[in-house]
């Protein structure tokens, strides 16, 4: 037999919480001394131990792991239980790599200030265009709202203008605006340039004619957009220097994207206006 302290150690496990587990009925100690109140285990308690802690360690309750250690729960909820927690697990991890993305594209606008000039901006007129057209929602104008919706809207207008037999002429455009809700929500408008003479009629997506900008504050960004803080932060600085002030959320303007997002390359557009 083993004294707490003992069995404690080898389970690698406080005493605290043995004596916890004991008062739940989670793991009774072999033995209790009479007298002293002592508590000894067997070191085949171990092999429960190690359940209770792998249990926990999924995120199991200790009511659920008491349940399933007394054969409470069968096969076909356990396997349940297990594939929740699975994918419960795989969300948080998920959410922890998103915010780590965050961070590090934070952390490199900070070590980036100053080393994009206001050389790299330029102030020009856009043209208006025609475009074929789908519109989305995100949640908000952050990045980790607008990537999940963008890069599925993109793919289905080109999927069907492919099915209409209609092509491409020229780099697609993003554009944004407030959401008529009011909640902070904004629209993603996802465009292909088209030859003029395509009509609406029989299309299952917007043909619209985009309205020309008189004067656009213009950078190229090269990377991935999930980089672009820096880009939009240096358009921001350049406006307000200048005697500018922005008229509107910047376009975006896809001059090239190969499968890898590094070697992107971008235009930012954004409208303004003299003070």
């Amino acid at each position: 037999m083993l004294n707490i302290g003992d069995f404690a150690n080898h389970g690698r496990v406080s005493v605290r919480m043995l004596r916890h587990y004991d008062a739940i009925g989670l793991l009774r100690p072999a033995r209790v001394d009479p007298v002293t109140g002592y508590r000894s285990y067997g070191a085949g308690q171990l092999a429960r131990l190690n359940r209770v802690i792998a249990l926990k360690d999924l995120g199991f309750t200790l009511q659920q792991v008491r349940a399933v250690l007394d054969e409470q729960v069968d096969a076909a909820e356990l396997r349940g239980m297990l594939r929740l927690r699975r994918a419960q697990l795989a969300a948080a991890i998920a959410a922890d790599e998103r915010r780590l993305a965050r961070v590090e594209a934070r952390l490199r606008t900070i070590e980036s200030e100053g080393n994009m000039s206001e050389h790299d901006v330029v102030v020009k007129p856009v043209p208006s265009v025609r475009v074929a057209q789908l519109t989305g929602v995100a949640r908000s104008y952050q990045p980790e709202d607008i990537t999940p919706v963008i890069g599925p809207l993109f793919d289905e207008l080109c999927r069907r203008m492919a099915a209409a037999g209609i092509e491409e002429a020229g780099p697609a455009v993003a554009r944004y605006e407030d959401a008529p809700e009011g909640d902070g929500s904004v629209l993603i408008l996802v465009a292909v340039p088209v030859g003029p003479s395509v009509r609406p009629d029989g299309c299952d997506f917007e043909v619209a004619d985009l309205p020309p900008v008189e004067e656009a504050a213009a950078i190229v960004h090269r990377g991935p957009m999930d980089d672009s803080m820096a880009s939009f932060q240096a358009l921001a600085r350049f406006i307000e220097e200048n005697g500018y002030r922005s008229a509107g959320y910047a376009r975006e303007r896809y001059l090239e994207c190969p499968e890898d997002p590094s070697g992107w390359v971008v235009e930012l557009q954004e409208p303004v206006t003299r003070r």
